[in-house]
């Protein structure tokens, strides 16, 4: 096994849906959500250009209860690592999926309906 390799991720953007929790078989507290992130920059014209990616996070136990308390919209920290899963359906069709497997989840503030992140200037010069 190679030792020199690692696997982490840190996001910050907004929560994109209420988190879903969902028990285990084994009774353990699970629950997933999507958390938007946005990218912009200049294209050739010079006109700012935008992206949303929608990230699945996945958290388990103490992680999935915090979760309980959050609001769609509500900008979060999320760190965790990368987890890739297949599975089969009824139907014989194979699914695979990778996701963000958190370890933190922290709050940073609420959105309002409506609300979209502007750049201030710095922000969009360094782009």
């Amino acid at each position: 096994m190679n030792r020199n390799s690692a696997n982490k991720v840190i996001l910050v953007g907004h929560l994109g849906n209420q988190p879903e929790i969902r028990y285990t078989s084994n009774d353990v507290m699970t629950t997933t959500f999507n958390l938007a992130t946005n990218a912009m920059w200049k294209d050739d014209n010079g006109d700012f250009q935008e992206r949303t990616d929608w990230h699945r996070i996945v958290a388990w136990r103490n992680i999935a209860d915090y979760c309980k308390t959050l609001n769609t919209g509500q900008m979060l920290y999320v760190e965790g690592h990368l987890q890739s899963r297949e599975w089969t359906d009824k139907d014989s069709v194979k699914h695979y999926v990778t996701e963000v497997v958190a370890e933190t989840i922290s709050a940073l503030g609420a959105r309002k309906k409506g609300d979209v992140p502007e750049l201030d200037e710095g922000e969009k010069n360094q782009k």
